[in-house]
C-alpha cells in the first residue's frame, strides 16, 4: 500500500517550513521514526520521522522549497514494509 507522508502542524503558529535537507531519496528503505528530512521554521530546525516502515516510493519536494502544513513530502510504499 502507498501511503502519504504529510507535513504536520509543527505548531499553533507554523504554517510553512523551508526543506533543508533530505536524509534520503526515493527506493531507501525506512523504518518507522527513522529521519527523512530536516525542515526549518522561522524558530527551529525540525527533523521529521518516518510514520511508516518500508521503501520510499517518491519524494515531492525540494530542497529549498517552501512547504505548507498538510502538503505531502513523500510517498513511502508499506507494502514493501
Amino acid at each position: 500500500m502507498i501511503e502519504d507522508v504529510p507535513l504536520a502542524r509543527l505548531g499553533d503558529t507554523v504554517d510553512q517550513v523551508v526543506v533543508l535537507e533530505w536524509y534520503v531519496a526515493a527506493g531507501a528503505r525506512v523504518e518507522v521514526g527513522d529521519r527523512l528530512l530536516l525542515v526549518e521554521t522561522d524558530k527551529v530546525e525540525v527533523e521529521v520521522e518516518s510514520p511508516f516502515a518500508g521503501e520510499v516510493a517518491a519524494c515531492h519536494v525540494d530542497v529549498g522549497d517552501e512547504v505548507a502544513t498538510g502538503a505531502v513530502l513523500c510517498t513511502i510504499d508499506t507494502a514493501t514494509g
